[in-house]
């Protein structure tokens, strides 16, 4: 991996991961697109971007990651923990699914969810509006939805938003919980990708690396802070309708 490669595949994954359009789809066609191959040196700078995408997360949301929120935190571990269980599973079955019919398929049926939703959502009197509010049965739920993401393309940020909205919890209360579980979810996974790849870490292009951590982070940053802008004013259809387009384009394409 040269360090344009780098650089393209640090902004598509900061700016993808905590939106609800996927970022493990938009890398594998990406990839596809820039010639580059899935093996283990790719896994292991795949590793170094999702952690710094974790950090611009945990530095925006610093005032949480405190022991005064225990009880938040325990929450997002309950809803943490039916994807753990599920993905441990199942992981050798889920590998099979990536490829980029999957992805196409799965954008077309997540943006349509996301039309449906929204065109039902009514906010009601007892919505949730404070992420530290929500309820650990609603926690529960935003976990079981969050199993879907194992499915490429369907997107872990868009399953635990739906997940939050079905539940009860406004569209800001449903992103900043996404966004807050998605420190144990990434964290998991990225612990585990590096014990599993930590040998090819030594033959890397460092100088790549560093640039594309650098990139993540910078533009994962900036994604958050002007996604809960966004959604303050407006709602998720744009990102179901872009989810239809860009799944019907790859399935053209393919």
């Amino acid at each position: 991996m040269d360090i344009f490669q780098a650089i393209i595949i640090g902004i598509i994954e900061g700016f993808t991961e905590f939106l609800p359009i996927s970022s493990t789809g938009h890398m594998i066609v990406a990839s596809e697109f820039l010639g580059i191959s899935q093996d283990s040196v790719t896994k292991a700078y795949e590793v170094i971007i999702q952690f710094s995408a974790i950090m611009a997360v945990m530095l925006i949301y610093r005032e949480k990651l405190t022991f005064s929120k225990v009880d938040l935190w325990t929450k997002l571990f309950v809803a943490f923990l039916p994807l753990a269980i599920v993905g441990f599973i199942f992981k050798d079955h889920i590998k099979e699914l990536f490829n980029i019919q999957t992805v196409a398929i799965m954008f077309i049926i997540g943006g349509v969810v996301f039309l449906v939703v929204e065109y039902f959502y009514k906010p009601s009197d007892d919505i949730v509006v404070d992420v530290e509010k929500v309820s650990f049965k609603q926690a529960l739920w935003i976990g079981f939805a969050q199993i879907f993401s194992l499915i490429p393309g369907t997107s872990r940020a868009g399953a635990t938003i739906i997940g939050g909205l079905l539940t009860g919890l406004d569209r800001k209360s449903s992103s900043e919980f996404s966004f807050l579980l998605a420190i144990p979810v990434m964290g998991a996974v990225t612990a585990y990708d590096l014990l599993k790849h930590y040998t090819e870490f030594a033959d890397a292009n460092w100088t790549a690396f560093v640039i594309g951590f650098v990139t993540s982070f910078i533009v994962a940053y900036i994604t958050v802070k002007l996604f809960l802008a966004f959604i303050q004013r407006f709602t998720f259809v744009a990102f179901g309708i872009y989810r239809i387009i860009f799944g019907v384009a790859l399935l053209i394409i393919i």
